[in-house]
């Protein structure tokens, strides 16, 4: 075989085969390889319309399955498309092994069209692992390493090849000075801290009269031990954004996610408790921690230099978060002293009637809470729920209730707009039996979601379930730079630059032989998520929403409130935002009142 037959060989062999990529000269063996992979069923290929698309995909595959992503790209242009994608997977620490193209050998140095330094332009993202393969046999041990980094070090690695050499006779290298021979097989390590770590660990959080839980996405395998230690300790749990999904919102002591984005009970429980417990988070806001000195501090997570990171912690215990939670469970002591549970569940009890009370606030013409809040109760089970960076980043964050069984995810360290569709067909591609819903605003589907209707609409009919509904908030601005600016920098709406064009994206559906539903009147919004979820195809469902409906944080600071009013007299749509603001506000004090 030659070296790209190797290569989709040596892939399948470490359990890679799906690949989502785009096609180019400077790959031309390695798709040609390809398809007699795909002719044979042997390989599943997702071919996007552009290959940041493709990282992205990878990315959010590595997410939701647990396995390792792939992509692959050309030389130039299409391996610099890739780098939005990987970089989401580096910053939240998910394996992806990229393959990108290169000009000839024999050219590299001299100029070449399409000649790029991919070494150097990837030696960041790709700082785990990257190589350029000059040599048949260097193709084993360069697929061998990128996998086997990319899986246990949960990072993006980079293996470049040249096009001269993509069609040469592949042979294993002799057993020689100056040759290495890899091999393929699972990586065994201690995933459990040592018993003195443990015991450290227990007397801290058995001492504390005040528990508090942060969980992120290295806890989302961990629901059931998340959720007796919270019943021993008398604890509540707050979410990362990424850990959406470790525990359902359904339980009475879950106060929701944490941060700007958060909910008003994951405040106070961080800002109340004397003892915190921080398992497979690396969350990056400290203020919206306790303070310093507050709380005595626990923290589990699998990679030691995200340890003490946010927050001094006591005890540190490097592990897997679902083998260390297990063995911690045995030596801690219930307590029988339950005023902050009872605290914890009244102030969460409370919140869900603020949201249903925001969500149901009149606003010109849609609520964009309200799209969220009827939504949840539909949700089918084991649905999985995507959502892109901006404003419907809040709503996502806090009115959908996440049930057992679910999943949901979107791009975190990055926050990278756009990435929300193709993570709904990385999610498709890897569950086709289940229903996906991707949530969008209109800047996100503009500028990559209307790209990737049309790969849904060319794999749409393999899927078992063909349900998978974008979701899109037409509002015509970029809604949460907007609003930051208001409250961050106390500056109107700056229009130029934040308001975009209108685009009938229902329509857009239609022309790709899919279904299209417009919604304009809050009426129309449960009706429109029964008939989505019954369609026998995929859906864009668009909801015309009120941009003037704030996503008012957690807990409202004497700063971001003097930079609201100071931004007053330069905002151009004043009348509506005062109006907007006043009733949010109304409807968070006065719960039981119609706004």
């Amino acid at each position: 075989m030659n070296v790209s037959e190797f290569m989709w060989k040596r892939l399948q062999e470490w359990g890679l085969k799906r690949a989502y990529g785009y096609p180019g000269d400077g790959a031309g063996g390695i798709d040609v390889a390809l398809q007699r992979e795909i002719d044979a069923g042997r390989v599943e290929y997702v071919q996007v319309r552009h290959e940041e698309m493709a990282a992205f995909m990878a990315s959010a595959h590595a997410k939701f399955t647990g396995q390792v992503g792939l992509c692959f790209a050309t030389s130039g242009p299409g391996a610099i498309h890739l780098l939005n994608g990987l970089y989401d997977a580096k910053l939240d620490h998910v394996g992806v092994v990229a393959i990108m193209g290169q000009q000839a050998r024999t050219c590299m140095g001299s100029n070449y069209q399409q000649e790029v330094d991919l070494q150097s332009l990837c030696k960041d993202v790709g700082s785990e692992y990257i190589v350029t393969v000059t040599e048949p046999s260097q193709m084993r041990h360069a697929i061998d390493r990128a996998v086997r980094i990319a899986r246990d070090k949960r990072a993006p690695t980079i293996v470049i090849v040249p096009n001269d050499l993509q069609e040469l006779p592949y042979k294993d290298g002799p057993v020689a000075h100056g040759y290495t021979h890899t091999g393929i097989g699972e990586t065994v390590t201690s995933k459990v801290p040592d018993m003195r770590g443990l015991q450290d660990a227990a007397a801290l959080l058995n001492s504390g009269k005040k528990v508090a839980i942060l969980a992120g996405a290295g806890a989302l395998e961990a629901t059931d031990e998340l959720i007796e230690i919270a019943e021993l300790l008398g604890a509540g749990i707050a979410k990362a954004l990424l850990g959406k999904a470790a525990v359902p919102d359904e339980l009475p002591y879950v106060t929701g996610s944490l941060g700007l984005l958060g909910t008003k009970p994951s405040w106070d429980l961080m800002k109340e408790c004397d003892t915190f417990l921080m398992v497979g988070s690396a969350y990056p806001y400290s203020e919206f921690l306790p303070d310093p000195g507050q709380a005595r501090g626990v923290q589990i997570d699998i990679n030691p230099s995200n340890l003490s990171l946010r927050y001094p912690m006591e005890v540190c215990l490097q592990g897997d978060s679902v083998a260390t939670l297990r063995a911690l469970i045995p030596l801690l002591q219930r307590k029988t002293e339950r005023s902050w549970r009872e605290k914890i569940e009244k102030e969460v009890a409370t919140w869900w009637k603020v949201l249903e009370a925001r969500a149901m606030t009149d606003a010109n013409p849609i609520n964009p809470q309200r799209v969220f809040w009827e939504m949840s109760p539909r949700l089918p089970e084991n649905a999985i729920i995507t959502a892109d960076s901006g404003s419907v980043a809040n709503w996502f964050a806090r009115d959908l209730k996440i049930r057992r069984g679910m999943k949901a995810s979107l791009s975190g360290g990055l926050a990278s707009l756009g990435a929300g569709t193709p993570y709904a067909v990385a999610a498709k591609m890897a569950f086709p039996e289940r229903t996906v819903i991707a949530c969008m605003g209109d800047g996100a589907m503009q500028m990559n979601g209307l790209n990737v209707m049309i790969t849904i609409s060319k794999y749409w009919k393999q899927w078992e379930n063909p349900r998978l509904i974008v979701l899109v908030l037409n509002n015509r601005d970029l809604n949460q730079v907007t609003w930051e600016e208001r409250v961050q920098l106390g500056e109107g709406k700056t229009t130029a630059t934040q308001s975009i064009p209108d685009f009938p994206y229902h329509k857009y559906a239609e022309l790709l032989e899919l279904k299209g539903i417009l919604v304009d009147h809050p009426d129309q919004i449960a009706g429109a998520w029964d008939e989505a979820l019954s369609a026998d195809r995929p859906v864009i469902l668009e909801a015309r929403t009120d941009p003037d409906v704030p996503p008012l944080p957690p807990h409202i600071t004497l700063q971001q409130a003097k930079a609201f009013l100071t931004s007053l007299p330069t905002e151009p749509e004043l009348l509506d935002v005062i109006r907007g603001s006043a009733k949010e506000m109304l409807a968070t004090f006065l719960p039981t009142k119609k706004s």
